[in-house]
């Protein structure tokens, strides 16, 4: 039931209506949810991160980060990936981008490094090959059709492409193959046991389902090969001349598409150097086996693109479908881009082509409104509404070799610098204890030992919780000098906070301070302290603690905002944002 309340909030905020009060801009908060579209005039300029009202310091730490992981030796005797361009952009103004490392480095898939003079660097400008983010140009595409009335999402795709209607596939609609709910296995072999796109694409129309359509989510690659060939039916063109006339061309992106012509070869990422099927270092030509195979289009992969390409489509969604004063969707449209289509399948939040509220790559930045999708060459984009905020990150981890690692540290911790760059606002005070613990971490602010004639203590404080479940802030007491904690039951009140009494805090999304209170037993004496522990996977942005006290009946033993020196700190900092 919390989730569902919390996924309602983030609705509500996207579609300007309001969950609570909000008072003042929200330029360079994170404590302050924005409500609606941004203007769409907007158009992305660039600026420093102070001028947008972020905290620089978590951006030039990010991309410390990104720089360490391309050298010789980050991961077993290897870089996690060769280069990178990552994108932050928030409220209209891109606030960095940044490129480390190499679009080309190795000669072959055992890591053979080029001649230096051989090596291509990576730029701000590079052009990459985006895999599965290909998918969210298909599925606008799509939605564009819905718009026009040329398809419906509830209509069995078999009204449209007759062909798919076979071994019970019949009833599958436009909107289950939008949200991977179709029951359609993952992927074919296309490339392999097939001999020419003809009898590839006969072989995704007659695959049956693997689940009974509607009863599972299962992502997939056919969904999406179907849903490209269902837009090339109904427009009578190709899904590239699609894509291009009615999305790149009209946001003026012009250095993404598929199929890239060879005069930007000089500027595109390497990938893979792949053996089976035998195609060398792949450079221009898209990497996965089945797209190749299409001919390099295909609704499931093949695009190259930008990071600030990729930016412009960001704040074109955030604009409500608009930029520069062309519409590619209807605002009414663009909500079904950040509304939970998949609630009946938690964990796996899926709007109309586009994820949502994947923490494992959208890192700080996660809410249930938050929309995005990677590639497996190592891409990953992500669009915040809530923050009016967009964070690309873009690898050629795949080169020389897929075995060489996941970049999902890394599409995490790229967007939570930018969430950790927005300010949260002491909730009294001019500063509130954070921690920013990473994984498997713990961080504890401990008060001294309290001397009460009363048998309990009233504890309240304020918290900002914005973490993993399994990542939890608790409030523990002792009554033997620190040797023994025993949890005191919370109960938090605010915009998300959880019901009834609780053991932790815990949680993404809600954005709010919450007022919490506790009791603990002080008979002889107490000491409390705030443990915030987090797992071995993923962190969002952490947590604040503020407006401490304990107070006894005879009134206060402790207050943290008049005395913070009496706390003792290991792994929480004083902060005022």
């Amino acid at each position: 039931m919390r989730r569902r309340i919390a996924a309602l909030t983030a609705i509500l905020a996207l579609t300007g209506a309001s969950a609570m009060a909000d008072s003042g801009s929200t330029t360079g908060r994170f404590d302050r949810p924005a409500h609606g579209f941004a203007p769409a005039s907007t158009v992305l300029t660039q600026a420093q991160p102070e001028q947008a009202g972020l905290d620089a310091a978590p951006i030039r730490a990010v991309e410390r980060r990104l720089a360490a992981w391309t050298a010789d030796d980050a991961v077993d005797g290897h870089p996690l990936f060769p280069g990178a361009v990552g994108l932050l952009a928030h409220d209209g103004r891109i606030v960095d981008t940044y490129a480390t490392g190499s679009a080309v480095r190795y000669a072959d898939g055992s890591g053979t490094e080029l001649p230096e003079e051989a090596q291509v660097p990576m730029r701000a400008g590079t052009i990459f090959d985006l895999a599965s983010v290909t998918k969210l140009f298909t599925s606008l595409a799509v939605l564009q059709l819905v718009e026009r009335g040329r398809a419906d999402l509830e209509t069995p795709v078999a009204t449209y492409l007759p062909e798919f209607g076979v071994n019970g596939k019949e009833s599958i609609t436009v909107r289950q193959l939008l949200t991977h709910t179709s029951g359609l296995e993952p992927f074919l072999p296309l490339w392999r046991d097939w001999p020419d796109r003809a009898s590839r694409i006969k072989a995704v129309m007659d695959v049956a389902p693997r689940d009974e359509p509607g009863t599972t989510y299962t992502y997939s690659d056919l969904n999406l090969i179907t849903l490209g060939v269902l837009v090339e039916r109904l427009t009578g063109s190709t899904l590239d001349t699609v894509v291009a006339e009615r999305i790149t061309r009209p946001l003026g992106m012009r250095d993404t598409g598929f199929n890239p012509p060879r005069a930007k070869l000089d500027r595109i990422a390497a990938t893979e150097y792949q053996s089976a099927p035998d195609r060398g270092m792949i450079r221009g030509q898209v990497h996965d086996e089945n797209a190749w195979a299409l001919g390099g289009v295909a609704g499931h992969a093949g695009i190259f693109s930008t990071a600030h390409d990729l930016a412009v489509l960001g704040q074109a969604l955030l604009n409500g479908g608009v930029y520069r004063g062309e519409r590619i969707l209807r605002e009414q449209t663009v909500r079904m881009l950040f509304t939970n289509y998949t609630a009946a399948f938690p964990g796996d939040d899926h709007a109309l082509g586009f994820e949502l509220n994947q923490l494992w790559y959208m890192g700080g930045l996660t809410s249930p409104a938050t929309a995005g999708h990677t590639g497996y060459t190592g891409t990953s984009f992500v669009v915040d509404p809530l923050s009016r905020s967009i964070a690309i990150l873009l690898t050629n981890r795949v080169h020389p070799t897929r075995s060489w690692g996941s970049v999902n540290p890394a599409r995490q911790a790229w967007a939570t610098g930018l969430a950790r760059a927005l300010a949260v606002r002491p909730a009294r005070g001019r500063d509130s204890w954070f921690s920013g613990a990473g994984d498997g971490t713990t961080a504890t602010l401990t008060s001294p030992r309290l001397t009460s004639d009363d048998g309990r203590v009233s504890v309240s404080f304020a918290a900002f919780v914005d973490s993993e479940a399994t990542d939890r802030l608790v409030l523990e007491a002792s009554t033997d000098g620190g040797t023994t904690w025993q949890p005191v039951g919370l109960r938090a009140s605010g915009r998300g906070a959880p019901t009834g009494t609780v053991d932790a805090l815990s949680g993404t999304g809600h954005r709010a301070w919450w007022k919490v209170h506790g009791t603990a037993p002080a008979r002889g004496g107490v000491t409390v302290r705030w443990r915030f522990t987090t797992d071995g996977s993923y962190t969002a942005r952490g947590v604040h603690v503020d407006a401490i006290r304990v107070t006894e009946s005879d009134g206060p033993l402790l207050d943290g905002e008049h005395d913070p020196a009496a706390l003792t700190t290991d792994g929480f900092q004083l902060r005022s944002r």
